[in-house]
């Protein structure tokens, strides 16, 4: 933290490979054809992505932004899956003359894509991405409705069209999803519709039935902790691929996933320092550190887990844990980071460290009030720097001052003279 600043993100290399084989291992051993393809919107920082790459990951993006990224690092068009509700024309054209997987999510989308195949020339394979009720989960925002026939309706619509060509599905069920029957649940539905097709003479090239396994974080509502209720890969294989095998006809279609959270979650933490520790009113203890929740927005889900990291010597063998409530640096009451965490005493200087929040905090974090900090990659030893800690100059780049808007000191009206 000398070198680098607090607070800092700390991205470990093993980790992330550790994951990436174990998720790949599971659900190969179970399933005849596979691919992983890593969920760019969880964290795309680049260093990340190029290291799951590296493992054999496809590029997994929802916007025309995160396909820029994927393109940056060298990932061609058919190693890329484009999802999301707004896919622009522009990008929509690059990805078909690239030869990226589509996954068609609305009616307007796919009338879109139609015209631009039409302008092109030429047929454009798809996958149309469906949603159901599974459970308790009813994410009907994305895609096409099975229950209420909108998924069947829109694969009949590719299938008439001169221009489309239906060669996968694609089913998201949730997000953090704790019970693996549900992804059996899912498998069994998806293998019905996919069957549907098939005998109607479709050819399925694969099935996409994309991610939400639960990484190693505690949600505020779980009775609990992670160290118990999150389900193993091999427990979502188990769930998920047995099923689809006996559901569907020989040759079986590629398998693809699009893990994101359980992936990466666990291969960064946040180390931040203590600025002040003060009594509270309330009769709590409070400490304020320098990591707030503009680096840190995940805390409205999950009871991180934060311990003591290096110290500055406040702290000795056997000291009596007490509870604290942590709180970021900014001018907010609502920065707050935790309730009630048990810690040695704690006092300016000393250093935290808040485990597995690898997932969203830094695609959703802002420069509110406080720029973000640099991250580095721990790699057998070796730390190197992957992001350079925001300063002035970069943040006030794209901003722009009129001329008539520039500083002038305010000229004082002369005194009238007696």
């Amino acid at each position: 933290m000398q070198s680098y600043g607090s607070p800092l993100y700390v991205v470990s290399e093993s980790v992330l490979r550790r994951k990436y084989a174990e998720l790949y291992r599971a659900f190969s051993l179970r399933y005849p054809s596979i691919a992983i393809g890593y969920s760019y919107k969880t964290n795309y920082l680049s260093a990340i992505c190029s290291i799951l790459h590296q493992e054999g990951a496809l590029a997994e993006v929802v916007s025309g932004f995160e396909y820029e990224i994927a393109e940056s690092l060298g990932v061609p068009g058919n190693q890329i899956i484009f999802n999301g509700p707004l896919k622009r024309p522009a990008e929509l054209t690059k990805a078909i003359s690239q030869g990226a997987r589509i996954h068609i999510d609305s009616y307007d989308e796919l009338a879109l894509i139609e015209e631009i195949a039409q302008k092109l020339g030429r047929t454009v394979p798809v996958a149309i991405r469906m949603n159901m009720t599974v459970g308790p989960l009813a994410w009907d925002r994305f895609g096409f409705n099975l229950e209420d026939g909108q998924a069947m309706d829109a694969a009949h619509r590719v299938i008439s069209s001169p221009w489309l060509k239906l060669v996968g599905l694609h089913e998201h069920l949730g997000t953090f999803v704790l019970d693996p029957d549900l992804y059996r649940q899912m498998a069994e539905k998806l293998a019905s519709f996919a069957r549907s097709l098939i005998e109607y003479g479709v050819t399925l090239e694969y099935l996409d039935i994309g991610g939400g396994y639960a990484s190693h974080n505690t949600l505020h509502d779980q009775w609990l902790p992670a160290d118990y209720a999150t389900p193993t890969f091999d427990q979502y294989a188990d769930a998920i691929c047995p099923t689809l095998i006996k559901n569907l006809p020989q040759p079986l279609p590629l398998l693809i996933m699009e893990p994101g959270r359980a992936l990466v979650d666990e291969a960064v933490q946040m180390l931040t320092s203590v600025v002040s520790v003060r009594n509270m009113t309330s009769g709590q203890k409070g400490v304020v550190i320098d990591a707030g929740v503009n680096l840190l927005s995940n805390v409205a889900w999950y009871r991180y887990e934060i311990r003591a990291a290096t110290l500055a010597g406040s702290i000795s063998a056997g000291s009596i844990l007490e509870e604290v409530n942590i709180y970021g640096p900014l001018c907010m009451n609502i920065d707050v980071l935790q309730h009630k965490v048990a810690l040695p005493p704690l006092r300016a200087g000393d250093v935290l460290i808040i485990k597995n929040v690898g997932a969203y905090n830094f695609t959703q974090s802002t420069q509110f009030i406080q720029p973000r900090p640099a991250i580095v990659l721990i790699n057998e030893g070796e730390v190197e720097l992957i992001r350079v800690a925001e300063n002035m100059e970069y943040i006030k780049q794209l901003d722009k001052v009129p001329q008539r808007l520039q500083y002038k000191p305010k000229q004082k009206a002369p005194r009238a003279k007696n």
